[in-house]
């Protein structure tokens, strides 16, 4: 505000050096990440910007005065052109190496699915057979599993 330097005080707190009063607190990102559930199975889809092959939840930014609930149906929607059904609450988890709060979410989906620009394939996945991974959406997924009583296999981050 006042063009002084900034300075970091504490951990993740970057503050003006003179005294304007200026706090960067770094606050994290709500995201939306969704289970879509589709004709019994998982849709877990590849976005064309990851490298590999890792297949993930549906996830979108949750935007200014929007719900995390609106995101998650919006992102189904957007992402695959698919009608979600009423979301369900899975969870709420850090996912500090992006600076994201993720809030997850399951939803019954229909229609035909189509992807969008963001997304370049999918698999449908039957969820006995889903593999988890250890941060931000597959925590969301394992926890949802494990409320239909599966334990899933933990496979390392993607």
């Amino acid at each position: 505000m006042c063009a002084a330097s900034l300075v970091e005080r504490r951990k993740d707190r970057i503050e003006c050096s003179a005294s304007c009063g200026f706090v960067n607190y770094d606050n994290p990102t709500p995201v939306a990440a969704v289970v879509v559930e589709f004709e019994g199975k998982i849709v877990l889809a590849h976005n064309r910007s990851w490298p590999g092959t890792f297949n993930g939840l549906i996830t979108g930014f949750v935007d200014h005065a929007e719900g995390a609930a609106e995101c998650a149906v919006r992102e189904v929607k957007e992402e695959l052109d698919l009608d979600a059904g009423p979301p369900t609450l899975i969870g709420v988890y850090p996912f500090e190496r992006m600076n994201q709060i993720i809030v997850g979410y399951h939803v019954q989906a229909t229609g035909v699915i189509t992807l969008n620009e963001e997304l370049d394939s999918y698999i449908l996945v039957p969820p006995d057979a889903c593999l988890v991974w250890p941060a931000g959406t597959g925590l969301a997924l394992r926890d949802w599993l494990r409320g239909r009583g599966v334990e899933p296999e933990m496979i390392k981050r993607p």
